[in-house]
């Protein structure tokens, strides 16, 4: 219902979009980050796997949006099934470390094969496909019935994460988060249960790369770059890791700086960085997560 009203509380639709796209995309950094303990700098990877594997099968393989939503999905699932497996047995900054150039090897695969994905031009012809799947109407109208279906995909998802937070893996990967020699010695195998964490994270994370490349009709090779893994993580913090609707409060923030502060300044990232450590400096815990701690208390 909170989502439902963005684009009411917002001056314009698209940056009601963006904030439940990458409000998705930081939800499922958060299943592996604020839930299971483990950063990742390579998450670029399975947000980019997902749009481009949207945007093939929509460009290249004439598929119906449902499908090709699904086909990202797979792709994203796939990345992170042999990512999470070469990377989840190092631990702390090597984890991060080993993502990050996992994900650097994908970006380059990708940008050099030009015949599929485009190279540095990106990935074209989406939109047209896209719009003939999604509707017809034109304007505002349009808009709305995209706005419809983002949520759509948005809530179906957000009711996914709420089941798998309250399933006993949920209560699994807090506990590794938490004390891993604990969960060792209850006898729950770490790195199969960090596997699963990890490609579960793909999963939304796909999820929201689909819906990236349908709303913006292209696939840039920039969704594939560290970049968008750094956006992703200052997100979750600036939200509150470990909190349930802290990745979408991130993300408005976040999003919301770099719209107002671009009006203002071609150096808005430099904004947002002064900003960003004044929030984790005065809310260690983020926005949402240090206003739910308060509220506790």
């Amino acid at each position: 219902m909170v989502l439902a009203v963005l684009p009411l509380a917002l001056p314009y639709p698209a940056l009601a979009i963006n904030i439940l796209i990458y409000g998705l995309f930081a939800t499922g950094f958060n299943l592996l980050f604020g839930y299971t303990g483990l950063l990742s700098l390579g998450h670029a990877a399975l947000f980019g796997a997902g749009a481009y594997g949207c945007g093939i099968a929509i460009a290249k393989l004439g598929l119906d949006l449902f499908s090709a939503v699904l086909c990202g999905i797979t792709l994203a699932l796939l990345v992170s099934v042999v990512i999470g497996a070469l990377a989840i047995r190092t631990r702390g900054v090597y984890f991060g470390m080993v993502t990050l150039a996992l994900a650097q090897c994908l970006y380059f695969i990708f940008y050099q094969w030009v015949s599929v994905t485009g190279g540095e031009s990106g990935l074209r012809g989406v939109l047209g496909e896209a719009d003939r799947s999604r509707t017809a109407a034109s304007g505002s109208a349009k808009s709305d019935a995209e706005i419809l279906l983002l949520l759509l995909f948005v809530t179906v998802a957000l009711a996914g994460f709420s089941r798998i937070l309250r399933s006993p893996f949920g209560a699994v990967i807090e506990g590794i988060r938490e004390n891993e020699n604990r969960a060792r010695a209850s006898g729950y195998s770490l790195d199969v249960m960090k596997w699963m964490s990890f490609v579960l994270s793909g999963v939304f994370c796909g999820l929201a790369g689909a819906l990236n490349a349908i709303h913006l009709g292209i696939v840039s090779i920039e969704t594939l770059f560290y970049t968008t893994s750094g956006t992703v993580v200052m997100m979750t913090l600036l939200g509150g890791m470990g909190t349930f609707f802290g990745p979408f409060v991130g993300a408005a923030l976040f999003l919301a700086l770099e719209d107002i502060a671009s009006n203002w300044t071609t150096h808005w990232q430099l904004v947002a960085g002064l900003i960003f450590i004044a929030c984790v400096r005065f809310f260690p815990k983020g926005v949402w997560g240090s206003a739910l701690a308060r509220t506790v208390r």
